[in-house]
């Protein structure tokens, strides 16, 4: 599925940071910095599909030249805390061709120099080796100041005040961008600015995979393909995130497919309600009144009602993730009847002894992230406390036949 980002950044010399370094390393080239004489040398740098400047039609033909423009810029500024560059960190689409991607990119940095008068640094780079295959991104360095026959110029302070709303509009361009590009290559996907809030939509969030999981899930990946078989997750994290994601795109295609019906139904909901009224005439106020008393009373209830339930349900998860603490703990520490070979670990279901060892497998803070998805959302405390519920089940029963 098609994703959406476009981040704007800044290159500031109060964290240490310079626009000669940010841009030799974006473009994977090397630049020598004229004012600290350091050497930025990225030429071992992989990953580096494409690199090209645009660059105002008026600009001197030295703006052209890549070690040039970004010493230029580090030279007009003399201020030790100065903004020296602006970043556009974007994602390309999966869905589109190499070619396809380099076109949008490049026309994006096209509209963003024509509109703020600046030099535009683009490079793209191709996913990580271990990470997201999908992950095609680019980086458009941008220069402060605009760019004319003279030289650098003044800033561009519309993009420094947040409520210029400009960051926002690049926001929403880029969108209309890519979404004419997905239409054009005949991709059904279609990516969004705003957030998931501003849109209405409750999506289901997926659980961050720490590197013990990641890796037991690129092991599985490769044993599938040599076996010539689907690869499914072995994971619990990874089989969550599956799970999120599938439904994620079933409701997508459900949306588009009923987004007419609940046009239509509209359409007739509001002849219906027109009609009505001009028969019934003028409602009498105290009848309204009362039957909105009525209704906000019911409302609290329900509201009441579903509160209490809610921190049921959050008092159980809170349950099942201290159990989980509680084995993955033993295990950990070799208490007794927790080795490999022990009864009480044999009685844990597979599922559950796995999810133990990549837990205790992972760093602190992927291990509070589990402990937390299991206390918030419903589902993962359901597989777990199952999964909990198997391991008591054949406990009871080892102690019955030992009797």
């Amino acid at each position: 599925m098609a994703s959406f980002h476009l981040a704007v950044k800044t290159i500031g010399r109060s964290a240490g940071r310079s626009a000669t370094a940010a841009a030799a390393y974006r473009a994977g080239v090397e630049i020598t910095d004229e004012r600290t004489g350091l050497v930025h040398d990225y030429t071992r740098k992989q990953g580096v599909e494409h690199s090209a400047l645009v660059v105002p039609a008026d600009a001197p033909a030295w703006a052209n030249d890549r070690a040039a423009l970004w010493n230029a810029a580090e030279q007009a500024e003399t201020r030790k805390n100065s903004t020296v560059a602006r970043e556009y960190e974007i994602a390309l689409p999966a869905e589109l061709s190499a070619e396809a991607r380099r076109e949008l990119a490049l026309g994006l940095a096209r509209e963003i120099s024509e509109r703020h008068g600046v030099a535009v640094d683009v490079a793209i780079h191709a996913p990580g080796r271990e990470g997201d295959q999908r992950n095609h991104h680019a980086h458009l360095l941008t220069t402060t100041r605009r760019i004319g026959p003279e030289g650098l110029g003044e800033k561009t302070r519309e993009l420094d005040q947040k409520t210029s709303g400009e960051v926002e509009r690049w926001r929403g361009r880029w969108a209309e961008m890519q979404n004419v590009a997905l239409e054009r290559a005949g991709s059904v996907e279609r990516v969004d600015h705003r957030s998931h809030q501003r849109q209405g939509i409750e999506q289901e969030a997926t659980v961050h995979m720490g590197p013990s999981a990641t890796a037991m899930e690129r092991r599985a990946e490769h044993q599938a393909m040599r076996e010539g078989r689907a690869y499914e997750p072995v994971t619990m994290v990874g089989q969550h995130n599956a799970g999120v994601i599938e439904r994620r795109g079933l409701r997508q295609y459900i949306e588009r497919g009923t987004e007419w019906l609940r046009d239509a139904g509209q359409r007739i909901s509001g002849r219906l309600h027109a009609f009505a009224a001009t028969l019934s005439g003028a409602v009498d106020r105290d009848r309204r009144d009362a039957a909105e008393a009525q209704r906000q009373e019911q409302l609290a209830a329900e509201r009441a009602r579903e509160q209490a339930q809610e921190r049921q349900q959050a008092q159980e998860r809170e349950k099942v993730a201290d159990k989980f603490r509680t084995i993955a703990g033993k295990r950990e520490a070799g208490a007794h009847g927790y080795g490999d070979h022990n009864s009480d670990w044999k009685a844990t279901p597979e599922a559950l002894r796995k999810a133990v060892d990549a837990y205790n497998g992972a760093n602190q803070h992927t291990k509070d992230l589990y402990i937390e998805q299991i206390q918030r959302e419903p589902q993962m405390a359901r597989a777990v406390g199952q999964l909990l519920h198997e391991r008591e089940l054949v406990l009871q029963r080892d102690r019955g036949m030992s009797l």
